[in-house]
């Protein structure tokens, strides 16, 4: 979670809603934290806990996803996928 002074929301207020609307920020006073900042999305996914994310076994997952999922895995071993991405 990153951390952000109470004092940068005047200066760099696009950093600190850029990153709390990515995951929660702590924003600190003296050192200290004092407050979370986050999306409402986020905040409202907490308050119900309606959160829908799941994580899923590969063996749950469709067969072309599997197939995908396990190309992607092999593709470092393969020497492929560090310098030749765009």
């Amino acid at each position: 979670m990153r951390q952000f002074r109470t004092g940068d929301l005047n200066k760099q207020v696009g950093d600190v809603t850029d990153a709390a609307s990515r995951e929660p920020v702590v924003l600190t006073r003296h050192n200290k934290p004092g407050f979370v900042l986050m999306s409402y999305g986020h905040y409202e996914r907490m308050r119900t806990g309606a959160d829908a994310r799941r994580a899923h076994s590969v063996s749950d997952m469709p067969k072309e996803h599997e197939e995908l999922f396990c190309e992607a895995i092999e593709r470092p071993a393969r020497g492929e996928g560090y310098d030749d991405e765009p």
